[in-house]
């Protein structure tokens, strides 16, 4: 049982600051590393898995540094979200090629025993360079956990990858969980961490944003303010009905037509909305959120 922590955690390059004093503890059981696409989730990968220095604080594993110290590496197995570029290797070869870097005693029999787990023993004989993308993600793992890692990391890993494969890593990464692992996976997919972690890590903008329970993650997202563009057969007389309600905290009429609309509780909302209309015999057009995009739901946990 390993536990990894991050301490006021910086990293930039140049005048660019990915990674913006970021502090977490990753302990045993599946976590989950959630935020927009270019939030610092790749960056703060590799500063854990010690393929980069933080500029400023440190990241420790059980209380020893992680960068140049390689006797912690031998904890840690890293799946990279980019592409293999061993595509000429057979499955084996590739995954027997990590073993032999980690001089294990018997690196065939760790091979076939990590093939096995991640159920890649048929297709092993044959190159990589005609893998399906799930294939390709099962090798990685299967090579990032041939030298028995207390530790995984797992760069965005359900990118590409089908239903059944996707059902097959969750299946493989929660039963390393159970086990005692570590297990550490980024998504810019709030449905694949909720599938998968209960304990969540959010950044944004290379900002630590939130941190704890899904559960608890989940209502602050849900429970914030939401903006609704709404287009309807009369604006004005669906205006001044919205404006009573406790749900809505603001409602502004645009010149050209349309409604746009500040909520505050979202359930209360979507079960007003349909009968207020009716009731004032105003026909709903078009009812769309105009923020809802992951970017703007967590710069939303940030500003808290």
């Amino acid at each position: 049982m390993s536990t990894l922590v991050l301490d006021k955690v910086s990293r930039w390059f140049g005048n660019v600051v990915a990674v913006n004093d970021v502090t977490m503890t990753i302990g045993p059981g599946v976590t989950g590393l959630l935020g927009p696409n270019g939030a610092g989730k790749t960056t703060l990968m590799a500063m854990m898995a010690g393929f980069l220095p933080p500029s400023s604080g440190t990241v420790t594993l059980d209380g020893e540094p992680v960068w140049r110290h390689t006797d912690v590496y031998r904890k840690i197995g890293l799946v990279p979200e980019r592409e293999l570029s061993f595509g000429y290797l057979s499955g084996r070869q590739f995954v027997r090629a990590n073993a032999d870097l980690h001089r294990l005693s018997d690196a065939a029999a760790a091979t076939e025993r990590i093939l096995g787990v991640v159920d890649m023993v048929e297709p092993a004989a044959r190159r990589i360079d005609t893998y399906s993308k799930g294939m390709r993600q099962r090798i990685k793992i299967a090579a990032a956990l041939v030298h028995g890692p207390d530790v995984l990391l797992l760069d965005e890993p359900f990118n590409g990858v089908d239903p059944r494969q996707r059902m097959h890593l969750m299946d493989l990464l929660r039963d390393l969980g159970n086990n005692g692992h570590t297990v550490l996976f980024s998504s810019h997919i709030l449905e694949e961490v909720e599938r998968l972690a209960r304990q969540i890590e959010v950044v944004v903008s290379g900002r630590h944003a939130a941190s704890g329970d899904f559960g608890a993650i989940r209502r602050l997202m849900t429970d914030r303010p939401v903006h609704y563009s709404i287009e309807s057969s009369n604006d004005r007389a669906l205006a001044a009905v919205l404006m009573a309600q406790l749900s809505v905290q603001s409602v502004n009429v645009r010149p050209r037509g349309g409604l746009d609309v500040q909520v505050s509780d979202l359930g209360t909302f979507a079960r007003e909305l349909p009968a207020l209309a009716r009731a004032n015999d105003v026909t709903l057009v078009d009812l769309s959120p105009s923020d809802e995009s992951l970017e703007s739901v967590f710069a939303y946990l940030v500003d808290r």
